[in-house]
């Protein structure tokens, strides 16, 4: 962002948020080549305030105890630090260190639509022609710092197991902390177009703050028809994906997926209570809500026909205030209300050629961070990304296949934060020399 840009926007901001309660941070990152999917997670976590703060806190324990480590989730927390201590409020920061840590610990997988998957010994993750995937590296990120913490807390809890217990003043106290619960199937499972993503947490007895920030929990409740015996299974997830269909809201999506299914035929319930396969009729309602509520819309879509992927840029409204009406009788926190704070949208007609930009909410306004470019943006012109009215792409004729396709900005990831979230440390305005920065 260049030193005009960066004042007029200045202007902007101080105009706007003429009372600056919370001195906020806008700082554009620089693009590594092909690395916009990578900028566009990072500004939309940064803004949803529940995980900056605990990524703030990380690394404040950590300078306190002394501990010198270099990893990826120490490499984002110097980066949030370095954005929200700059003496601006406007500028571009480069993320090289995280950049690099990041490609140096995931080797040679790609970010794709589906999964990881190996590169060759010659192809370099940071391909300027390789499109990565926002969402596949918004998963793999969770699961790092998770991993990451869990691995720290195993080996503090290691090392007091090995010092026995501690003395405070007359109290005696055992350092060993009990482990928290997390059942979980690692493996995706999919119903009425929302998948419940199989995030990869090896050590998945253990619980961490992105647990406390992402996770919810999904009730499946299963009714034979035959004995009338409801059965239900709790499932944990930490972000829905869900399936788009054309001109239609979030809101519609949600209701497909809490929609009732009748299991027969070959796809008869095994009922315990009638020791056979019955007909039953089955639904998945949300029986916790989180705190910070991911939503993927799943936009690319492998089509027979074409033999290959494609983008599905159907028009899906997005509100900017969000209420789930899909929760169990007996939900944790069901009437919880949630305001849209962030949101990651896949600019181009296709899978592998396009762009990731950011819209994110600070304080009563909206802004666009498209790599280190920062602007101001009309909460208005919302409805803009909410992709196309008409499907320029799957529909198109197999003779047309090389005709221009209209270029298509549409929501990929939204986050939405609940309303009852009160920051702990909502000012960090401390001071540094420069507004445009390496880290």
């Amino acid at each position: 962002m260049g030193a005009n840009g960066s004042s007029q926007l200045e202007k902007e901001i101080s105009t706007t948020d003429s009372v600056n309660t919370t001195n906020e941070h806008y700082y554009g990152l620089v693009n590594f080549g092909n690395t916009c999917y990578c900028n566009s997670v990072i500004q939309a976590l940064f803004f949803c305030r529940p995980f900056r703060e605990r990524i703030l806190n990380y690394k404040q324990t950590l300078k306190k105890s002394g501990a010198s480590k270099d990893n990826l989730v120490t490499c984002l927390a110097d980066l949030f630090h370095n954005i929200a201590n700059q003496k601006r409020r406007v500028g571009t920061i480069a993320p090289k260190r995280f950049i690099t840590k990041l490609k140096k610990e995931n080797g040679n997988n790609l970010f794709t639509q589906n999964s990881y998957f190996q590169l060759s010994k010659d192809s370099e993750l940071f391909d300027n022609y390789m499109q990565q995937d926002a969402h596949e590296f918004f998963n793999y990120l969770l699961n790092t710092i998770s991993e990451t913490l869990i691995t720290e807390k195993k080996a503090e809890r290691e090392k007091t197991l090995r010092h026995g217990t501690i003395k405070k003043g007359n109290v005696t106290v055992n350092m060993a902390p009990a482990t928290a619960g997390l059942q979980r199937d690692d493996k995706t499972g999919e119903r009425n177009g929302i998948t419940v993503e199989g995030n990869d947490f090896r050590n998945s007895t253990e619980t961490t703050w992105i647990h406390e920030i992402f996770q919810g929990i999904l009730t499946n409740e299963t009714r034979c028809l035959s004995c009338e015996t409801v059965s239900s299974k709790d499932e944990n997830f930490l972000d829905l994906s869900i399936d788009v269909e054309q001109n239609t809201s979030i809101t519609h999506c949600l209701r497909v997926f809490s929609e009732t299914e009748t299991l027969c035929g070959d796809q008869k319930y095994f009922c315990e209570t009638c020791s056979s396969k019955q007909e039953a009729q089955k639904r998945m309602r949300i029986k916790k809500p989180p705190q910070l509520l991911a939503l993927h819309l799943k936009r690319f879509k492998y089509v027979d026909s074409l033999n290959r992927h494609t983008k599905l840029s159907y028009r899906v409204v997005f509100p900017l205030e969000l209420r789930l009406f899909n929760v169990s009788d007996d939900a944790e926190h069901g009437d919880r209300m949630y305001d849209l704070v962030a949101t990651v949208v896949h600019c181009g007609a296709t899978p592998n050629r396009g762009h990731y930009i950011t819209l994110v909410k600070s304080n009563s306004f909206w802004l666009v961070f498209d790599d280190d470019i920062v602007e101001k943006l009309d909460v208005s012109s919302m409805e803009e990304f909410s992709g196309m009215s008409t499907d320029a792409n799957i529909q198109m004729p197999p003779g047309n296949q090389s005709a221009p396709q209209k270029n298509s900005e549409s929501a990929y990831i939204l986050f939405y934060q609940a309303r009852n979230y009160a920051a702990d440390n909502p000012d960090h305005n401390h001071k540094s020399k420069n507004s445009t920065h390496s880290v």
